[in-house]
């Protein structure tokens, strides 16, 4: 597929795209229902759903990105089963990294999910799995009105639950491999006198490392949310809290998988290996200092809440807004050899400290006149966030499953105050009897960052994103009840990081020298669709070309445990072109398969300049971007009985910008039966699910680029790698009184 040099949106373009669905002769279209549901029918461009019931039959505490992995456009890698473990957990879509999708719950936005998140928080962190209702996923250009900063690539819209009807208590338990125990309960109080209604719910996770020390895998969270009616009117409020302790496996490296094995993890329990490899003194296979360090954990506490009223005013008039709390605190722990604690002990604890304390409200006008639908609204959000490097003294006694106080020395400290304001508008159009709908949108976002770095060589300093005016335009067309097509262009932009990874991770030279040049990613896409349903079948086809100008790559000049500054690049222009399928079979009663394909060209387009040196990346595949995926389902349920097979195929991936280093092609099988009995005794909806991941206990890496991406590795040693899980096996009782 040819994409032109440019693709911003002209009146021209739009021309051409309207004249694609003309009402001449076009005939009212009688409402059969939804195409299908996963496949966003009616929708201007392309999206797909996953619903409760999707969720449901996936392994439980399940990581919602993970569940998005079998869709058309979508990647997604972890190196533990439920896909919840931070530092691995990767998800991309058409060549967007995590860090450049945006994402909301219940209109919250959540940041980029980047693992040193300044603004945000994962959602496996943002609410318990049991309780997301659905997600929406636009996989080109996200709903004009989305809270997010960083949505270059498309959106993903989480949904919570809202509370049962009906008083009720509900339960799960959850065991299996790697001692994973898992408990979740969740009171509701069903509709008061009041009209309110409410739940609680709470969660509890104990797992360990599926190798090495089988360290700490754990996980809590409480959940409430409340709904109350009054007339048209409807106000919900919701309160969550997280506390996270992850252990964390050792990065690896293509050299080092077949000298050391698939299994090799970081020494703890064996200090004294440690300090001897510290000292210089290696064993078993170990020839580098980095091969492994004693330990390393994340932790992370979390607390959102927020309040959404929705509010009619009249007939065709509605008002919708949120606000929004979010504090965060999180360690990083990194036993270190490259600082002692004293000449007795030469290794550190190395923690990387993060806070986030922001607040926000968006609010949205929505006014329906004739075949006109506008919805206008604005988000403004005021962010401070605060990373610390400091070093803690060690000796291999102990307790670092903890928040640590009272550091030896303190590397550096960044403050960031960021203000965003971000206005956009909308109109959709019903013409030809509700055949043709056209969304008219825009967007101007404004992002500023003010930074201070009172310790250490970070730099400090200010920058701005923003863009007057960013278009939006799409269209659908009714050919007629089991058929559509839709076209959508959009231009986007994502605003400067304030944390790590970002242009302040430079030392304040190197940041002196490129704050006046620097310019934010902006990302313009072309996308062309036809959804059907003809008989048992139903599907999707899209294609698409993406323009993305200005990328901005952090490069790694050290290993992780060093954390030096890093080089922030611009490595100019990336051209992607496309081709998403997907299809529903229901091939007999109780019978379906889902099949999805995905082909995605990810180029750069420019060489650039890594201080004196020139980077030859023009032509060479975007890193850790799969050209094909492919994934099959199978799932059968009568009512009783349930049953699903997902298999998955990712080609090979990069992970240097020259392409002379690359991780190879696999497949994986995942399997899980359930039964289900509608009563026994006083418990109803008692069911038995049986989950297996990873069946044929296939060895592959897994995640791409945890310690960042480099030009070239022509020794196969940079650790910037994880490997998959085994094969884990996982049996969960669930129930409700």
């Amino acid at each position: 597929m040819h994409m032109s040099h440019r693709l911003p949106i002209k009146a021209a373009q739009l021309a051409a795209l309207l004249s694609l669905a003309t009402c001449a002769g076009a005939q009212q279209v009688q409402d059969s229902g939804p195409i299908v549901t996963i496949f966003g029918a009616g929708q201007t461009r392309q999206v797909q759903n996953i619903t409760r019931d999707d969720l449901a039959n996936t392994l439980p505490g399940t990581n919602a990105l993970k569940t998005l992995g079998k869709l058309p456009g979508v990647h997604f890698e972890s190196a533990d089963p439920f896909g919840t473990y931070e530092w691995s957990s990767t998800f991309s879509m058409r060549g967007f990294a995590q860090n450049q999708i945006g994402y909301t719950l219940d209109g919250v936005p959540l940041g980029d999910m980047a693992y040193a998140n300044s603004s945000g928080l994962h959602i496996s962190r943002a609410i318990t799995a049991e309780n997301i209702a659905r997600v929406t996923v636009s996989q080109g250009a996200g709903a004009v009105g989305t809270a997010s900063i960083s949505n270059l690539g498309g959106t993903v819209q989480f949904f919570s639950a809202d509370p049962n009807e009906a008083v009720g208590v509900s339960g799960a338990q959850t065991i299996g491999s790697s001692h994973t125990y898992r408990s979740f309960a969740r009171l509701d109080t069903g509709v008061l006198a009041s009209g309110t209604k409410a739940y609680a719910s709470l969660m509890r996770q104990r797992a360990h490392k599926w190798k090495g020390d089988h360290g700490p895998q754990n996980l809590d969270q409480f959940n409430t949310k409340l709904v109350h009616r009054i007339g048209a009117h409807r106000l919900s409020v919701f309160y969550n809290y997280s506390d996270r302790l992850e252990t964390d496996y050792q990065d690896m490296s293509l050299e080092m998988t077949p000298r050391l094995g698939w299994d090799w993890d970081n020494y703890a329990p064996d200090w004294q290996r440690a300090v001897n490899a510290a000292n210089g003194v290696y064993s078993g296979g170990v020839t580098t200092l980095d091969d492994a360090y004693y330990l390393g954990r994340g932790l992370r506490r979390d607390t959102l809440s927020g309040s959404t009223l929705d509010a009619r005013l009249s007939g065709a008039v509605a008002l919708k807004s949120t606000v929004y709390h979010h504090s965060h605190q999180g360690q990083g722990h990194w036993y270190t050899p490259y600082s002692p604690t004293s000449a007795r002990e030469p290794i550190s604890i190395r923690t990387s400290e993060y806070g986030i304390s922001r607040n926000g409200v968006a609010v949205n006008l929505l006014w329906d006149v004739g075949a006109h639908a506008v919805d206008a609204g604005i988000w403004i959000e005021r962010n401070n966030h605060v990373v610390t490097r400091n070093f803690y003294a060690a000796d291999g006694s102990e307790n670092s499953a903890r928040f640590l106080h009272h550091p030896i020395s303190t590397g550096f400290i960044q403050d960031f105050s960021t203000k965003t304001r971000q206005f956009h508008l909308q109109d959709t159009i019903t013409l030809c009897d509700g055949a043709l709908t056209v969304n008219l949108g825009l967007k101007s976002p404004k992002v500023a960052i003010a930074t201070v770095s009172p310790l250490g060589t970070r730099a400090a300093g200010s920058l701005t994103s923003s863009k007057s005016v960013l278009p939006q335009f799409g269209l659908q067309y009714d050919i007629d009840k089991d058929q559509e097509v839709f076209a959508s262009m959009s231009n986007n932009m994502r605003a400067f990081n304030p944390g790590a990874g970002g242009p302040f991770s430079q030392n304040q030279t190197a940041f002196d020298l490129s704050a006046p040049v620097l310019k934010p990613e902006t990302s313009s896409t072309l996308d062309l669709g036809y959804r059907f349903k003809q008989g048992a079948i139903a599907g999707s086809l899209a294609v698409y070309a993406i323009r993305f100008k200005d990328r901005l790559a952090t490069v790694a000049n050290c290993s992780g445990i060093l954390g030096c500054p890093s080089s922030f690049l611009n490595v100019g222009k990336v051209d992607t072109n496309g081709v998403e399928t997907a299809m529903v079979w229901t091939l007999a009663r109780y019978w379906t398969w889902f099949n999805a394909f995905t082909y995605s060209d990810s180029t750069y387009k420019s060489d650039y300049l890594d201080g004196a040196t020139l980077v030859a990346a023009n032509g060479k595949q975007v890193v850790d971007t799969p050209k094909t995926m492919f994934n099959t389902e199978l799932s059968y349920g009568d009512g009783p009985w349930s049953a699903h097979a997902l298999a998955k195929h990712t080609s090979k991936r990069y992970y240097t910008f020259l392409n002379d280093a690359l991780v190879p092609a696999y497949w994986v099988l995942n399997l899980s039966a359930g039964y289900r009995m509608p009563s026994f005794g006083t418990f109803k909806d008692v069911t038995l699910l049986i989950s297996a991941t990873n069946v044929l206990n296939k060895r592959y890496y897994s995640t791409v680029g945890t310690n960042g991406f480099l030009a070239a590795d022509p020794g196969r040693s940079f650790q910037t790698l994880l490997v998959g899980a085994p094969r884990q096996l996982f049996v969960t009782l669930s129930a409700k009184l």
